[in-house]
C-alpha cells in the first residue's frame, strides 16, 4: 500500500490525464466534497450555455420553428452516445422518456417477440424499478418470473444466472453494475449463455454509462435502457435513453404505440404504422430543454472517451479501498463491493450497523454521500470531476466523526429521500 498521505493524493492527481475535464463542470460550493455523482452528476458549464441558447433563441425567438431543431435531438444524444460510450453503432440508441418507461418498453416488445415462451429471469438485488415491472409485466401475461439469487456485496454470478435458463425463458432482466455494491455482471457471458436457450436480454445500464465500458455491439446485446443524469451529467430528470440492436428494430413492436413511433408522423393518419428504425420506439412530445442538458452531458463523455474513465473510476475505487483498510475497517466498517477494481463499477460501497447517522454527521462535516439499504454508505467516485484529493479529505472527515461518536447525536429514523 503507498503512503496514505495528502502529498500522495495530491500527487495522483498531478498525473491525472483526465484532471482538465474537472473546470468543464460548475463547482462553486467551498469545501464542499461531493460524492454522489453515481446518483445525480454536476452540471456541465456547456449545459448552462446549451439550455440558456435553447431558451432565448428557440423557444423564444424561434416559437414553434424551434421543431426544426428539436425533431431529431433524441437521435442526435443517442448517436453522440452511440460509439465512444455504449458501444453501439449510429441509430441504435435514442433519448426517449424514463430509464422506467423505456423498460416496459422494451421488456414489452421483447415478451410479444417470444409469445410461446413463458418465464422472465430477473435477479433479486435488481433495482427495486427493474423488479416492479417485471412483477406487473408477468402478473398481466400470465408469465412465471423466476428470480436469480445475487451476493449484495459480490454481485450477480454468471453461474446462477445460466442455471436459470432454459428454453421457456423468454427474457433476462438483469443491471450491469449492480446499483447497491458497484458489482460489474458479465455482460459478454451472460448474453451469449442466454442466447443459446433462444432467450433474450434486456440490460439496464444506469449505473454503467459513462462509468464503465458496455459491449453492447461486441457481445450482440439485443436490448438496453440506461439514464443520463448520473454519470453522464444530463441533469435532474433529464430523459433516458434506450438501445435496441439494428437486426430487431424492424421486427420488435414496442406497447405504447404513440405519435413520434409513427411513419410518416405529419401525415396525421388513423392507423398505427411504426417507423422500422429506432425511431418506432419513441413515443410522445420529448422534454427538449432536458435533451439538451442530456446533449451537453454526453458530448462531454464522449470526448473524454469511456477507457480513460473507467481507468480513473477503478483508481479512484481503489484509492478509496486503501483509505479503507488503513482507517475504516478498525471503526466498524466492512467493504461492500468486489475488492478487485476490474469487478466495480465507478462507485465503492461500505457497510455499518449505524451507516444512516454515520451519512447524517458526515454530511454535516461537508461530504454528501448515499445511503442505500441495508446500513451501506454508497460513495459515488465520478472520475470527470472527482479529485483523489477530495477522497482523501472525505475520508478523513469519515474516521474522525466515526472515531469520536458525533454520529450518536443524529437520529436513528430515516427520513423519506436517503
Amino acid at each position: 500500500m503507498s503512503d496514505v498521505t495528502k502529498a500522495d493524493a495530491d500527487a495522483r492527481d498531478a498525473a491525472d490525464p483526465l484532471a482538465g475535464y474537472r473546470e468543464r463542470f460548475v463547482i462553486d460550493d467551498g469545501d464542499l466534497i461531493y460524492l454522489d455523482g453515481n446518483s445525480l452528476g454536476r452540471l456541465p458549464r456547456a449545459a448552462v450555455d446549451e439550455i440558456g441558447r435553447a431558451v432565448r433563441e428557440e423557444w423564444g425567438g424561434e416559437l414553434i420553428r424551434g421543431w426544426r431543431h428539436w425533431i431529431d435531438l433524441g437521435r442526435q444524444v443517442g448517436d453522440v452516445l452511440a460509439g465512444p460510450v455504449l458501444d453501439a453503432a449510429p441509430g441504435e440508441v435514442v433519448l426517449s422518456d424514463s430509464t422506467s418507461v423505456n423498460l416496459y418498453k422494451l421488456a414489452g416488445a421483447a415478451l410479444s417477440a417470444r409469445p410461446d415462451r413463458r418465464v422472465v429471469v430477473v435477479d433479486e438485488d435488481n433495482f427495486p424499478t427493474d423488479q416492479y415491472l417485471m412483477q406487473a409485466l408477468a402478473a398481466e401475461r400470465g408469465l412465471t418470473l423466476r428470480t436469480v439469487a445475487a451476493d449484495l456485496d459480490e454481485g450477480l454470478s454468471t453461474d446462477a444466472v445460466t442455471a436459470a435458463l432454459d428454453e421457456d425463458v423468454a427474457l433476462v432482466v438483469l443491471s450491469h453494475v449492480a446499483y447497491r455494491s458497484g458489482a460489474v455482471a458479465d455482460l459478454p457471458a451472460i448474453t451469449r449463455r442466454a442466447h443459446e436457450v433462444g432467450a433474450l436480454v434486456l440490460w439496464d445500464l444506469c449505473h454503467s454509462a459513462g462509468a464503465v465500458p458496455v459491449p453492447l455491439r461486441a457481445a450482440s446485446v439485443d436490448l438496453a435502457v440506461g439514464c443520463t443524469y448520473k454519470y453522464l451529467n444530463g441533469g435532474p430528470g433529464a430523459p433516458a435513453f434506450l438501445y435496441v440492436r439494428s437486426d430487431l428494430q424492424p421486427v420488435l413492436r414496442q406497447p405504447i404505440a404513440g405519435w413520434f413511433g409513427q411513419r410518416d408522423q405529419f401525415a396525421m393518419a388513423g392507423g398505427y404504422d411504426p417507423e422500422p428504425t429506432i425511431d418506432r420506439f419513441l413515443v410522445g412530445t420529448p422534454p427538449v430543454l432536458g435533451q439538451y442538458g442530456a446533449l451537453a452531458g454526453a458530448r462531454i463523455a464522449a470526448e473524454a472517451g469511456i477507457e480513460p474513465v473507467h481507468a480513473k473510476g477503478m483508481a479512484l475505487t481503489s484509492y478509496a479501498v486503501e483509505l479503507y483498510d488503513a482507517w475504516l475497517a478498525e471503526l466498524g466498517f466492512t467493504l461492500a463491493s468486489p475488492r478487485d477494481a476490474t469487478r466495480r463499477g465507478a462507485h465503492v460501497t461500505f457497510h455499518h450497523p449505524e451507516a444512516w447517522r454515520i451519512c447524517q454527521a458526515w454530511q454535516d462535516a461537508g461530504v454528501l454521500p448515499d445511503f442505500r439499504t441495508p446500513d451501506r454508505l454508497r460513495i459515488g467516485l465520478a472520475p470527470l470531476y472527482t479529485r483523489f484529493a477530495d477522497v482523501y479529505e472525505a475520508f478523513d472527515r469519515l474516521r474522525r466523526i466515526t472515531a469520536d461518536g458525533t454520529w450518536r447525536s443524529y437520529p436513528a429514523e430515516r427520513s423519506r429521500v436517503t
